[in-house]
């Protein structure tokens, strides 16, 4: 890697709908999450998003910059390694992703790309998930 890839994206707002829609497709119906009501009652006053649901905004919030640092690519989700869920966070609450390439290593045909993500929360001071994601690059 001749130059450092690294990135920041726009805050992505997560909104009650899209957490409603992530629990239809997932299953996952948990009070938290889809009851505005009896969410208010807990420490976290109010519904928060599945943890999966912002995992899975990944590659929304990173793949379009790093397209444009390494030109067309095809790129694979490869794993993810130390994955932490943080802080929660609350519907209609922004996020904001922070990346960088870490390594990067020769596999097969194409390179595997070791990236630090850091998934920031709009007014909090903890992120709302940090890991490695590895990308096969080809």
């Amino acid at each position: 890697m001749s130059e450092q890839l690294c990135g920041q994206s726009e805050w992505f707002t997560i909104t009650q709908g899209q957490i409603n829609q992530f629990a239809d497709v997932t299953q996952d119906h948990q009070y938290l999450h889809v009851d505005r009501e009896r969410a208010a009652k807990t420490p976290f006053g109010g519904t928060i998003a599945h943890g999966f649901l912002y995992l899975s905004l990944l590659p929304h919030l990173m793949l379009d910059e790093l397209f444009a640092q390494l030109g067309e690519v095809t790129v694979l989700n490869y794993g993810v390694n130390h994955l932490r869920f943080i802080a929660p966070v609350l519907a209609e609450s922004s996020v904001r992703l922070n990346w960088k390439v870490v390594s990067e290593e020769s596999k097969g045909t194409g390179r595997l790309l070791t990236v630090d993500v850091s998934m920031a929360i709009q007014g909090n001071d903890k992120p709302a998930l940090v890991a490695e994601w590895l990308l096969y690059i080809s």
